[in-house]
């Protein structure tokens, strides 16, 4: 059966690492402007249920810079699940492609994409999980700081798909990691029993600052995401005092690195000046998206397969 990535804990520690290795390789031959062929011959199905800026581009970029072809599909050129069944699908794109990449709502969609292809599955993103993300952003952590183990993570805001796949992928390599969130809106408790087998650890608190002193990582993400449109004026009240603010990262120390997945909402979640600051992680996280990918799309073709 193919490898697919639904999961940042898909992969074992081993293999992450593995991965992260061969991003480093991929960014520094792409720096010197080297071109590979691995994927001559070789289509990758990108498929978005959402809007896409990111994911879309660091995807097809990627692909076409190991010498592959994309294939873009959206649920409005599609009757993917709402009039074609996933096992219909998979079975029949399985046949035209060598990877297929979903961006959609709902997690059992990826689980039903993966149970009847015989291609790899890749999550771009679902409203459990965000792997891909988790995956740049331990490589840029390890770009900053040298290690994933034995760093601390301190994840500001909204227990969501973000906090769950970043903070389980940075624990699986030996992290600390503490979600503070307001009540009502901590990691979903399933979350923390997968963490609690991990060689780091995941915690939740409700304090931000009790637990920001010495933090290697302030995370944050937007307070509002696509589809709680309807949400917004109770959710800026709910998190006003979750803000990552240059207060805020002078309790945690100049040793401490700013991430956000983006799109950012400057002056809510995040302070202009502390998102263009000095300790910014950012730009690196999001060109970062590029190098992981690739290089877990390499791995799902080759040896994991």
């Amino acid at each position: 059966m193919p490898r697919s990535y639904l999961t940042e804990l898909d992969l074992s520690a081993e293999e992450s690492l593995q991965v992260l290795e061969d991003a480093d390789r991929l960014k520094a031959q792409r720096a010197q402007g080297a071109h590979r062929s691995d994927f001559a011959g070789k289509h990758v199905a990108l498929y978005f249920e959402k809007p896409s800026v990111r994911t879309r581009t660091s995807f097809t970029v990627g692909v076409q810079e190991l010498g592959g072809q994309v294939v873009e599909l959206t649920a409005a050129n599609t009757k993917l699940g709402h009039g074609e069944h996933f096992e219909d699908f998979a079975r029949v794109i399985s046949g035209y492609v060598q990877l297929f990449v979903a961006r959609v709502f709902s997690q059992d969609a990826l689980r039903s994409m993966a149970e009847f292809a015989s291609i790899p599955v890749i999550n771009a993103l679902s409203d459990e999980r965000h792997p891909c993300q988790a995956l740049a952003d331990v490589m840029t952590l390890r770009e900053k700081v040298g290690r994933i183990e034995g760093t601390k993570w301190v994840y500001v805001g909204d227990g969501n798909n973000v906090a769950a796949s970043t903070g389980l992928l940075a624990a699986a390599l030996g992290a600390e990691v503490i979600v503070a969130s307001p009540e009502g809106y901590e990691l979903p408790a399933g979350i923390l029993a997968e963490a609690e087998p991990l060689k780091g650890s995941v915690t939740q608190v409700q304090d931000v600052a009790s637990v920001i002193k010495g933090a290697d990582v302030v995370y944050t993400d937007t307070w509002i995401s696509m589809g709680q449109e309807a949400e917004a004026e109770g959710r800026r009240k709910i998190f006003k005092d979750y803000r990552v603010t240059a207060q805020l990262m002078a309790q945690a120390g100049p040793q401490a690195w700013v991430m956000h997945c983006l799109p950012a909402v400057r002056g809510e979640e995040i302070e202009t000046e502390v998102m263009y600051g000095p300790q910014t992680a950012i730009w690196d996280q999001a060109e970062n998206r590029l190098h992981a990918q690739k290089a877990l799309m390499r791995f799902l073709l080759s040896a994991g397969n």
